[in-house]
């Protein structure tokens, strides 16, 4: 029996632009303050998810999340994603879309989409396998 390969290669992997600017302003402001001056970075968004799921406001996590998350999205598509390939847990800028994802997952899950959640959880994987192992220990 023979076994089909992909003759289709893997597409590169996608790398974002450097956030050092928005990080530095995230660690000295908050969160809050980082997706007002900075509204298209995924990091404060998850991080405004993560702050919410800990403080029991699953519905404010999921929305959060779902901000960072296409904000995320968007960033990918602008450079170069094509909805499927790599996306590199060790390529620091690309923490914050792979963050958001991960909150995201946390978050459908925690209000009963338990479909999406595992949806998001197999997207993470998808990306790096490096990145769901991270997040998840």
């Amino acid at each position: 029996m023979s076994t089909r390969e992909n003759l289709l290669p893997e597409p590169p992997p996608v790398e974002l632009p450097d956030d050092e600017e928005q990080m530095s302003y995230l660690d000295a402001n908050g969160a809050e303050a980082a997706a007002r001056q900075y509204p298209t970075f995924c990091r404060a968004w998850a991080k405004l998810a993560k702050a919410a799921a800990d403080s029991g406001d699953d519905i404010a996590a999921y929305a959060y999340a779902r901000t960072g998350y296409h904000r995320g999205l968007d960033q990918l598509r602008g450079n170069g994603w094509r909805g499927h390939g790599p996306v590199p847990w060790s390529h620091k800028p690309n923490r914050g879309f792979l963050k958001a994802l991960h909150q995201l997952g946390l978050a459908a899950d925690a209000i009963g989409e338990s479909d999406e959640a595992a949806r998001c959880a197999q997207f993470l994987r998808d990306c790096d396998p490096a990145a769901a192992d991270a997040m998840s220990s």
